[in-house]
């Protein structure tokens, strides 16, 4: 298969060695498609997206749905992204969605964001999963003192446009909150919670084994192709025929696997470290105690937030170099970040460093539906590195248009439109790296 960035960073044999690996408990491995098979509806990737959409379309409407997967269940965002459960599923700014959509769509799609929050959330409480629920909302911090203009007009904006309330914050604030830091200032968003990604996986994962979906682990596909009405999805030791097919592979979809994918999509690196436990003497020090999400206003952004043992996870954007020479660049680098932000814990080392892909349409928005003119391809992705909530949503809002009756989800026309084709995609990763030049440049002069 064809990939953008280094193909050992998509490997099933490359397992990121995640905090979140050494604390989720354990499952059996799913078996791998070992012979010929067959079903109704066949889904490509068992991250939320994938069982999501197996789940609902196989409890809500009874079909017969399989999920084939190159590695395990979790193994690719869904097992490593910072767990962060919020809005910002889409790059479009808001007025920029309004342009181009429409008021009463941008105002859809940013209720959209707000149910899929509260719909993962009671996922995990109706089917007893526990993912280490932690904090309330989510917080932007101002890294220049000019950003804190720019929150105030988001404030305004959000509560004239979306009635939507948000709260500013002072550094005195964020010192009586527990974040405080070298920050001019932030903004409360209520909605949203930290959560252990890999956790939620997993559980999803046993939900649907108990619900006899089928999921076959360690069975990349290397080849889909028609076979007059039916797909067909080879693997190394068989194949799986379906009437339809969904593509739930977001960042870790190959290049050439479908025309639907071929220069119309675009992994972006994102990085992590976890820090050992801190004292409580430790955190107090640096005066930060609280366990809600956090992000700066830098547009290569960093995520952070106190996990519920005590340990600090440390996010951030940016790299093209998905090598391991480039993992150890991107490792100085972000401990550099961190050690900068956090000056009080620079003496603390930190216990886990791993890396993963979001992944970006041209569009800037994720898309839910079809993918071919027959409307038996179907596919949800681009979540723009902030799908656990989105994602969630989408993979039980894409059952409902696969079964085309009985809908439960009202998609905006900012999720329906198709996304379309970089402009000169062979050239993705060169501009990409131009723009994180200039990005950086941007987030720490001006």
């Amino acid at each position: 298969m064809k990939y953008l960035y280094d193909s050992t960073a998509f490997a099933p044999s490359t397992v990121a060695a995640s905090y979140w690996r050494n604390t989720a408990s354990a499952i059996d491995d799913f078996t791998e498609l070992s012979s010929d098979d067959h079903c109704d509806i066949a889904i490509i990737g068992s991250g939320y997206t994938g069982m999501m959409t197996a789940y609902h379309l196989a409890t809500r409407y009874g079909m017969d749905v399989k999920i084939i997967e190159a590695a395990q269940p979790g193994w690719g965002a869904s097992g490593r992204n910072g767990g962060f459960c919020c809005m910002g599923a889409a790059k479009l700014s808001y007025q920029q969605m309004i342009k181009r959509y429409g008021l009463e769509e941008a105002k859809s799609f940013v209720n959209t964001q707000k149910a899929s929050v509260s719909f993962v959330k009671s996922f995990l409480t109706d089917h007893n999963i526990d993912a280490d629920v932690t904090g309330e909302g989510e917080v932007s911090l101002a890294h220049r003192a000019n950003r804190i203009k720019e929150l105030q007009e988001e404030k305004s904006f959000m509560k004239a446009t979306f009635d939507h309330d948000t709260t500013l914050l002072t550094p005195n604030d964020l010192s009586t909150m527990g974040l405080a830091g070298n920050f001019h200032g932030g903004l409360h968003n209520p909605t949203g919670f930290g959560l252990h990604p890999l956790k939620y996986a997993r559980g999803l994962a046993e939900i649907l084994r108990k619900a006899s979906i089928t999921i076959f682990g360690n069975s990349p596909v290397l080849e889909w192709s028609r076979q007059g009405n039916k797909h067909l999805l080879r693997s190394e030791k068989g194949t799986l025929k379906a009437k339809q097919v969904v593509m739930a592979t977001n960042g870790y979809t190959p290049d050439d696997l479908s025309e639907s994918a071929s220069g119309k999509l675009l992994p972006a690196l994102s990085s992590v470290l976890v820090t050992r436990p801190l004292t409580d003497q430790e955190r107090s020090q640096q005066g930060w105690t609280n366990t809600t999400p956090v992000y700066d206003t830098r547009i290569l952004l960093h995520y952070f937030r106190l996990l519920p043992d005590g340990r600090f996870l440390f996010g951030g954007r940016g790299g093209t170099d998905a090598s391991p020479t480039g993992k150890t660049r991107a490792e100085k680098t972000l401990r550099h970040d961190f050690e900068k932000l956090f000056p009080k814990w620079a003496p603390i080392n930190h216990t886990h460093f791993w890396q993963g892909f979001v992944c970006l349409a041209n569009n800037l928005v994720p898309y839910v539906g079809p993918i071919n003119k027959d409307r038996t391809a179907w596919a949800s992705l681009a979540y723009h590195g902030n799908g656990v909530a989105m994602s969630s949503w989408a993979g039980q809002a894409l059952a409902d248009e696969i079964a085309g009756k009985d809908k439960k989800s009202k998609l905006t026309t900012v999720l329906s439109r198709p996304y379309t084709n970089f402009p000169l995609p062979s050239l993705r990763l060169l501009y990409l790296k131009a723009a994180y030049n200039y990005y950086h440049v941007k987030d720490e002069w001006f």
